[in-house]
């Protein structure tokens, strides 16, 4: 059984430039403390040629010329800290189920079976080495027999390292007794002894190193004799997907934000991919300021009214998962530009929830269809352009107040199947029924918006009605049935619907001068349905039955 552990040298450095990669060759320090006792604990390598390094106080280091200094204890560096272990997760999920958090900066993975899909054990480092670099980090890859042995030689050599079964010691050897991480009053006895390597530490009897050196002489002992023996302890993956960042000044403009916009998403599509996963739905979250003077401006035009909410979020579901971050990029800004936020931005979050690639199938005989991602890019621009209620498929309300709809977006091609087979079987269902039993088939024409009118009523029954310019004689009515609802809300309503048979009066039929009137061929003699609208205290014409 092998064992690859992959160490990032540097993390707090490279989460740094993974998410500031304008900062790549330019002097960087990170410090910690507080005013005046900080010191420099982490330097880049332009820095280090400048003469800066760990322990140098902040004063001597800001005396070397322009240098870039970032907080380890900043709110932004812990997320760029955050996002740069979860993308190391990622890159070991995508390779093995089983996975050890050893520390932020390093994983341990077991290879059992991972030799069949890649041949050999230096093609998995390899292959591991190039996932990193894909996700923005320079990692370290070792291969071992043994978890602590290939932790020790990922954490000690640059680049790959494969050490055979049985060569643990002796590769391991030639370290210095710092990297099994002794403790300081340790280390400090082992150097007055003159133990300074794994090697000459792995020499000493192990019964007299327990009475002078304790538990912790022991562990250092079995380490360099690579005697550790222990099981991996599994972690478990991770279900949401998330990117931060923290701004150091405020964004009020919608292109200095499409581009962090555009950086969080390649991160986050880049760990999608090393899972073979893309993305379902983005949900979207803003820190605002709390200062209403600096609002948002959208490449448009002003959202409309401004409000002073400190968090502004925002859900975006697709159609099918997508996994290109410049359409989703395209998405977000044409959603932002319809509905921007309130303030200026402090802290943007994104996070995603993955789901499995789309998989199609072309047809060599068949037209071909329009991507999914175009036809969403196409719907949210008409939806900037006429209003996200505009667009869509009409779908009827469940209420009994007649001609309420809502527009639905449009299903994908997943439900479209869906719903085709499900009309499928009610219609196998009723296969066995004859015409006679269904009965004839009559349809029911709306007028939108329905005709004002003018009823003549007799014992509370109408006898006579008037509309667009047409009088007719009622010659059989049947009703009222009488409805209302949401008296909750202010869209309440209250009608008393009437079916009518007329048969219109020629002689009488006298057409007033009204430009929206229909052509008496299409009021005819027939049945229709009128209400009288009992808050307006009004009747109307509402449709009329084929």
């Amino acid at each position: 059984m092998a064992f690859a552990a992959i160490h990032v040298p540097d993390f707090m450095l490279q989460a740094v430039l993974r998410g500031e990669p304008q900062l790549f060759g330019r002097a960087l320090v990170l410090i910690e403390g507080t005013a005046p006792l900080e010191i420099v604990v982490a330097a880049s390598e332009a820095a280090a040629r400048l003469g800066i390094g760990p322990g140098m106080a902040k004063s001597q280091a800001q005396q070397f010329g322009a240098i870039e200094i970032r907080h380890r204890c900043s709110a932004p560096l812990r997320a760029q800290e955050k996002s740069a272990h979860a993308a190391l997760l990622d890159l070991g999920w995508s390779f093995s189920p089983r996975l050890e958090d050893v520390a932020a900066d390093t994983i341990v993975l077991d290879l059992a079976g991972l030799q069949v899909l890649y041949s050999c054990e230096e093609n998995i480092a390899d292959q591991l080495a190039r996932g990193a670099r894909d996700l923005g980090l320079a990692a370290n890859v070792a291969i071992a027999c043994e978890i602590e042995s290939s932790i020790i030689a990922a954490r000690s050599f640059s680049g790959i390292t494969l050490i055979p079964a049985g060569q643990e010691s002796q590769r391991l050897g030639v370290l210095p007794i710092e990297a099994l991480s002794p403790s300081a009053e340790l280390r400090e006895t082992l150097q007055r002894w003159g133990v300074r390597s794994c090697a000459a530490l792995a020499a000493l009897p192990v019964l007299d190193l327990s009475e002078r050196l304790g538990q912790e002489g022991v562990r250092l002992h079995a380490l360099a004799r690579n005697e550790n023996k222990r099981a991996l302890i599994l972690a478990e993956p991770a279900a949401l997907f998330e990117e931060e960042m923290e701004l150091d000044d405020a964004v009020a403009e919608l292109e200095p934000l499409a581009f962090v916009l555009g950086r969080l998403l390649d991160q986050l599509c880049a760990r999608l991919n090393a899972r073979s996963l893309a993305v379902q739905t983005i949900r979207l979250r803003f820190d605002l300021e709390r200062s209403p003077e600096k609002n948002v401006r959208t490449l448009e035009a002003d959202s409309g009214q401004k409000t002073d909410a400190a968090i502004y979020e925002k859900t975006v579901a697709l159609p099918v998962p997508i996994r290109d971050s410049k359409t989703l990029l395209r998405l977000l800004r044409l959603n932002l530009q319809a509905d921007a936020p309130s303030a200026a931005i402090c802290k943007v979050v994104i996070g995603v929830d993955p789901a499995a690639p789309r998989s199609t199938q072309g047809g060599l005989f068949l037209a071909g269809f329009p991507d999914p991602e175009k036809w969403e890019l196409m719907i949210a621009r008409l939806a900037n352009l006429v209003g996200e209620a505009n667009v869509g498929s009409p779908e009827l309300m469940d209420t009994h107040l007649q001609g309420e709809f809502r527009m639905e977006h449009f299903a994908t091609i997943g439900e479209e199947k869906a719903v085709a087979r499900k009309r499928k079987e009610i219609s196998a269902e009723e296969k066995d029924e004859t015409p006679s039993a269904r009965g004839p088939a009559t349809g029911f024409r709306v007028f939108r918006p329905p005709f004002a009118a003018k009823v003549e009523l007799r014992e509370e029954c109408p006898v006579r009605i008037a509309f667009c310019g047409v009088r007719a004689e009622v010659i059989g009515a049947s009703g009222p049935w009488r409805t209302s609802g949401n008296w909750w809300e202010e869209g309440v309503w209250q009608h008393d619907e009437w079916d009518i048979e007329i048969r219109c009066d020629a002689a009488a039929s006298a057409r007033e001068q009204n430009p929206g009137a229909r052509s008496e061929a299409a009021l005819r003699d027939g049945m229709y349905r009128i209400y009288y609208d009992g808050l307006r205290r009004s009747w109307f014409v509402r449709g009329a039955y084929d």
